[in-house]
Protein backbone atom coordinates (compact mmCIF):
# COMPACT_ATOMS: atom_id res chain seq x y z
CA UNK A 1 0.00 0.00 0.00
CA UNK A 2 2.95 2.64 0.93
CA UNK A 3 4.77 1.89 -2.28
CA UNK A 4 1.53 2.25 -4.33
CA UNK A 5 1.05 5.61 -2.43
CA UNK A 6 4.80 6.61 -3.34
CA UNK A 7 4.71 5.89 -7.09
CA UNK A 8 1.20 7.62 -7.30
CA UNK A 9 2.52 10.89 -5.54
CA UNK A 10 5.89 10.44 -7.41
CA UNK A 11 4.23 10.78 -11.00
CA UNK A 12 1.50 13.21 -9.50
CA UNK A 13 4.00 15.95 -8.39
CA UNK A 14 5.83 16.84 -11.51
CA UNK A 15 2.44 17.25 -13.31
CA UNK A 16 1.23 19.64 -11.56
CA UNK A 17 4.46 21.27 -11.32
CA UNK A 18 3.92 21.41 -15.19
CA UNK A 19 0.40 23.01 -15.19
CA UNK A 20 1.44 25.17 -12.73
CA UNK A 21 4.28 26.61 -14.60
CA UNK A 22 1.84 26.87 -17.79
CA UNK A 23 -0.70 29.17 -15.86
CA UNK A 24 -0.16 32.74 -15.53
CA UNK A 25 0.14 33.16 -11.56
CA UNK A 26 -1.21 36.93 -12.60
CA UNK A 27 -4.52 35.48 -13.40
CA UNK A 28 -4.45 37.54 -16.70
CA UNK A 29 -4.98 34.95 -19.59
CA UNK A 30 -1.37 34.26 -21.58
CA UNK A 31 -2.93 36.12 -24.75
CA UNK A 32 -2.43 39.48 -22.92
CA UNK A 33 0.64 39.00 -21.54
CA UNK A 34 1.96 38.82 -25.35
CA UNK A 35 1.90 42.82 -25.28
CA UNK A 36 5.35 44.30 -24.53
CA UNK A 37 5.51 45.26 -20.88
CA UNK A 38 4.63 49.20 -20.30
CA UNK A 39 7.64 50.99 -20.34
CA UNK A 40 9.09 51.48 -16.54
CA UNK A 41 9.62 55.60 -15.72
CA UNK A 42 13.06 57.12 -16.41
CA UNK A 43 15.82 56.08 -13.98
CA UNK A 44 16.21 58.76 -10.59
CA UNK A 45 19.02 61.13 -10.89
CA UNK A 46 21.76 60.26 -8.54
CA UNK A 47 21.69 62.77 -5.12
CA UNK A 48 24.72 64.04 -3.62
CA UNK A 49 25.65 62.25 -0.64
CA UNK A 50 25.46 64.06 2.58
CA UNK A 51 29.11 65.92 3.26
CA UNK A 52 29.73 65.84 -0.04
CA UNK A 53 30.74 69.42 -1.78
CA UNK A 54 28.21 70.67 -4.00
CA UNK A 55 28.21 70.45 -7.85
CA UNK A 56 29.94 72.82 -9.74
CA UNK A 57 27.44 75.51 -10.85
CA UNK A 58 26.73 76.02 -14.47
CA UNK A 59 26.59 79.26 -16.38
CA UNK A 60 22.87 80.72 -16.94
CA UNK A 61 21.49 79.57 -20.04
CA UNK A 62 20.43 82.71 -22.48
CA UNK A 63 15.95 83.14 -23.22
CA UNK A 64 17.13 82.62 -26.97
CA UNK A 65 18.69 79.43 -26.65
CA UNK A 66 17.01 76.32 -26.68
CA UNK A 67 16.74 74.37 -23.42
CA UNK A 68 19.22 71.55 -23.13
CA UNK A 69 17.53 67.91 -23.37
CA UNK A 70 16.93 66.04 -20.80
CA UNK A 71 16.61 62.59 -20.41
CA UNK A 72 14.05 61.06 -23.20
CA UNK A 73 10.75 59.73 -22.24
CA UNK A 74 10.57 55.96 -23.68
CA UNK A 75 7.95 55.61 -26.64
CA UNK A 76 4.28 54.60 -25.74
CA UNK A 77 4.05 50.67 -27.03
CA UNK A 78 2.33 50.15 -29.86
CA UNK A 79 -1.20 49.00 -29.76
CA UNK A 80 -2.09 45.27 -29.97
CA UNK A 81 -4.15 43.58 -32.56
CA UNK A 82 -7.07 42.54 -32.04
CA UNK A 83 -8.45 39.79 -34.37
CA UNK A 84 -12.91 39.32 -34.55
CA UNK A 85 -14.01 36.78 -36.23
CA UNK A 86 -17.16 37.56 -37.67
CA UNK A 87 -19.40 34.38 -38.02
CA UNK A 88 -22.68 35.89 -39.13
CA UNK A 89 -20.64 36.06 -42.56
CA UNK A 90 -20.91 32.92 -44.73
CA UNK A 91 -16.98 31.39 -44.58
CA UNK A 92 -17.43 30.85 -48.47
CA UNK A 93 -16.93 34.52 -49.05
CA UNK A 94 -16.89 36.38 -52.41
CA UNK A 95 -14.93 33.55 -54.75
CA UNK A 96 -14.61 32.34 -58.46
CA UNK A 97 -14.10 28.99 -59.60
CA UNK A 98 -14.08 26.94 -62.75
CA UNK A 99 -15.74 23.95 -62.95
CA UNK A 100 -15.29 21.11 -65.66
CA UNK A 101 -18.92 18.90 -66.25
CA UNK A 102 -19.43 15.50 -67.09
CA UNK A 103 -20.40 16.55 -70.83
CA UNK A 104 -17.00 17.89 -71.45
CA UNK A 105 -18.13 21.63 -70.64
CA UNK A 106 -17.41 24.07 -68.76
CA UNK A 107 -19.44 26.56 -66.16
CA UNK A 108 -17.31 29.51 -63.64
CA UNK A 109 -19.97 29.94 -60.69
CA UNK A 110 -19.03 33.26 -58.53
CA UNK A 111 -19.99 32.93 -54.73
CA UNK A 112 -21.77 36.05 -53.93
CA UNK A 113 -22.30 35.46 -50.32
CA UNK A 114 -25.90 34.85 -50.50
CA UNK A 115 -26.01 33.65 -54.16
CA UNK A 116 -24.31 32.39 -56.92
CA UNK A 117 -23.84 33.73 -60.31
CA UNK A 118 -22.63 31.01 -62.91
CA UNK A 119 -21.55 31.65 -66.43
CA UNK A 120 -21.78 28.88 -68.84
CA UNK A 121 -19.12 28.44 -71.57
CA UNK A 122 -21.85 30.21 -74.53
CA UNK A 123 -21.32 33.52 -71.83
CA UNK A 124 -24.95 33.41 -70.70
CA UNK A 125 -25.27 34.15 -66.82
CA UNK A 126 -27.88 32.70 -64.50
CA UNK A 127 -28.02 33.93 -60.60
CA UNK A 128 -29.10 31.68 -58.29
CA UNK A 129 -30.26 32.33 -54.42
CA UNK A 130 -29.62 29.96 -51.81
CA UNK A 131 -32.21 27.74 -50.46
CA UNK A 132 -33.01 28.14 -47.69
CA UNK A 133 -31.68 31.55 -47.33
CA UNK A 134 -29.14 30.86 -43.99
CA UNK A 135 -26.95 28.18 -46.10
CA UNK A 136 -24.11 28.01 -48.32
CA UNK A 137 -24.50 24.78 -50.30
CA UNK A 138 -27.62 25.33 -52.04
CA UNK A 139 -28.68 27.40 -54.73
CA UNK A 140 -32.18 27.56 -56.69
CA UNK A 141 -32.95 29.85 -59.75
CA UNK A 142 -36.86 31.24 -58.50
CA UNK A 143 -37.80 31.65 -62.18
CA UNK A 144 -36.67 27.90 -63.88
CA UNK A 145 -36.10 26.07 -60.67
CA UNK A 146 -32.91 24.96 -61.97
CA UNK A 147 -30.32 24.10 -58.99
CA UNK A 148 -27.00 23.47 -57.84
CA UNK A 149 -25.47 21.95 -54.74
CA UNK A 150 -21.63 22.99 -54.24
CA UNK A 151 -20.36 20.18 -51.91
CA UNK A 152 -16.78 20.52 -51.67
CA UNK A 153 -14.43 20.75 -54.77
CA UNK A 154 -17.97 19.10 -56.53
CA UNK A 155 -20.72 21.00 -58.00
CA UNK A 156 -23.82 18.87 -58.81
CA UNK A 157 -25.90 20.73 -61.66
CA UNK A 158 -29.89 20.02 -62.01
CA UNK A 159 -31.57 21.55 -65.14
CA UNK A 160 -35.01 21.11 -65.88
CA UNK A 161 -35.46 18.08 -68.50
CA UNK A 162 -32.34 16.83 -68.03
CA UNK A 163 -29.95 14.67 -66.09
CA UNK A 164 -27.96 15.99 -63.29
CA UNK A 165 -24.22 16.94 -64.13
CA UNK A 166 -21.19 16.85 -61.66
CA UNK A 167 -18.84 19.65 -62.21
CA UNK A 168 -15.43 19.37 -61.00
CA UNK A 169 -13.17 22.20 -59.81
Amino acid sequence: MSFGHTVRVSITIPLLLAVAACVPQDGAPKAANAAPPAASPAPALPSAAPGAPPAAATPPVPATAPAPATAKTPAAPAPTTKIVTDLTVPRSGIGTATYRCGNGGMITIQNLGSSLRVVRQDGSIEEFAASPANQSSRYQEAATHDAIVIDGREALVMKRGSTPQTCRR
